[in-house]
């Protein structure tokens, strides 16, 4: 990256909204953030969203990054978000497409942009398999996990295990058939899921990332669990303690997918930074930018991402 041209602490960004095609043609929404004044930056990040967590809500973040002299595009999977078409009901979305050809068209989309830079994949979450389950990820030099897990309830914390089966493998298969798609924000609980995305998301009760598939989809999805074993280079991790979803063990077990990552792993507690709680979505609050994001940064800086 752009190491001899630190961020000034009142660097001007450029956020650019732009729309591109999926693989499969499929238009998505996103947002580009740039330090003004750098025209080619070296090292371009894409960043993958949590599962049905729109761009938005990662928007202050990517900005911080980008006044460090890299160039970041946030990106919303189809049905969420800038993604989201007029009408959920009834909408088409699997895990498959937001890896296959969201994430895919969203690597393509920078490549066009910066063939020559160096292109970092960054994602929150379970975004970590839809980013390393993309066809073309081999363009991809380097990752950084932040709060990753593969969605077993099995893996959380302790106390949230109960809450979160009933809530995933209880609530949602049921609400979802009911409206032909999830409802989230009229349940406190974030952005509306398409039906596929939520009945595949409930299904996930097993341990193990290759469960018995049928259907019109098992094809596929056995092609993108097949790439995790594909993937090589190095992946940093970074995890915070009371993370509910994305424990050790969590983390351990994503990490297990992909045998071709080595990993550095960095976890964090919230008194290393004077902060009550963290979480799985802490690091992207305001509250994080003066406390946490300097130490994001030095770990990054650490591991020669700046």
């Amino acid at each position: 990256m752009n190491r001899n041209s630190p961020a000034p602490p009142s660097a001007a960004i450029g956020e650019t909204v732009v729309r591109f095609a999926a693989l499969d043609g499929y238009m998505l929404g996103a947002t580009l953030f740039c330090r003004l004044g750098i025209a080619v930056p070296s090292t371009v990040i894409l960043f993958s969203c949590g599962g049905g967590v729109p761009a938005a809500r990662y928007a202050r973040f990517a900005k911080h990054l980008a006044a460090a002299g890299v160039a970041v595009l946030v990106y919303d999977y189809r049905g969420i978000g800038a993604s989201r078409p007029s009408h959920l009901r009834g909408f088409g979305a699997l895990a498959e497409d937001w890896s296959e050809f969201d994430c895919g068209g969203a690597i393509a989309y920078l490549r066009l942009q910066y063939p020559d830079s160096q292109l970092i994949g960054m994602a929150h979450s379970i975004g970590a398999l839809f980013t390393c389950g993309a066809p073309n990820a081999g363009e991809i030099s380097r990752f950084v996990f932040l709060c990753a897990h593969t969605g077993y309830y099995g893996d959380y914390l302790p106390k949230y295990r109960l809450p979160m089966a009933v809530l995933w493998h209880g609530v949602m298969p049921l609400v979802t058939r009911l409206c032909g798609y999830f409802p989230a924000r009229a349940l406190g609980l974030g952005e509306d899921i398409p039906a596929g995305i939520a009945l595949q998301w409930s299904a996930r009760t097993s341990p193990d990332l290759r469960p018995e598939l049928t259907g019109p989809g098992a094809i596929r999805a056995r092609a993108m669990i097949a790439r995790y074993g594909q993937i090589r280079g190095e992946v940093l991790t970074v995890g915070f303690s009371d993370d509910a979803f994305a424990s050790p063990a969590g983390s351990r077990r994503l990490l297990a997918a992909f045998p071709g990552l080595h990993a550095t792993s960095v976890s964090i507690t919230p008194n290393q930074v004077g902060m009550s709680t963290i979480g799985h979505f802490g690091l992207f609050r305001r509250t994080a930018e003066a406390k946490l994001w300097p130490l994001i940064l030095e770990v990054l800086e650490d591991w020669a991402l700046f």
